[in-house]
């Protein structure tokens, strides 16, 4: 198997990690009982989106990973792995501790990461940037969502906490 293949593995695996955690905090009764805006999508969709979105997330942090040793590769490489974890714990804190309110702040920090990576990205390999604007395109809509979540079910500003 040569390098570039296998290291295409790993990051394919390391983002199949982070949606994993999607595994172990599914949506269950609590969501299905909330009130949502009338333009969420239906359930079915998110899993062929995330998939596909995971799917190109691994391939921008490969490129990068193929691309020559840099400050800046190095820099777009920290923030490729901040952005998946982010984005593994929003699951954690919207579904599995139902807390929609920390979800919101949360997910306006994976949007930063997930910028930050793509600013980087560009940098250093244009297409390992232009394969990030699904994603974050994805998760400006997950975070209008969570906003909307949040203050149908309870959510103002003195609950962001709670």
């Amino acid at each position: 198997m040569s390098k570039s293949l296998t290291s295409l593995i790993v990051f394919l695996l390391l983002t199949l990690a982070a949606s994993l955690v999607g595994l172990f905090t599914p949506p269950g009764d609590w969501y299905a009982a909330m009130q949502k805006p009338a333009w969420t999508p239906p359930d079915v969709v998110f899993g062929p989106v995330w998939t596909a979105l995971y799917i190109l997330i691994a391939i921008s942090g490969w490129r990068l990973w193929q691309q020559p040793a840099s400050g800046t590769r190095r820099r777009a490489l920290v923030f490729w792995g901040l952005q998946l974890v982010l984005n593994a714990l929003w699951s954690v804190l919207f579904f599995g501790l139902h807390r929609p309110g920390w979800a919101m702040a949360e997910i306006l920090l994976l949007w930063v990461a997930i910028f930050m990576t793509q600013r980087l990205a560009y940098r250093v390999d244009r297409l390992a940037g232009h394969v990030l604007w699904p994603y974050l395109l994805w998760v400006s809509f997950a975070a209008l969502l969570n906003f909307h979540l949040w203050r149908l079910n309870g959510g103002g500003p003195g609950s962001l906490l709670g």
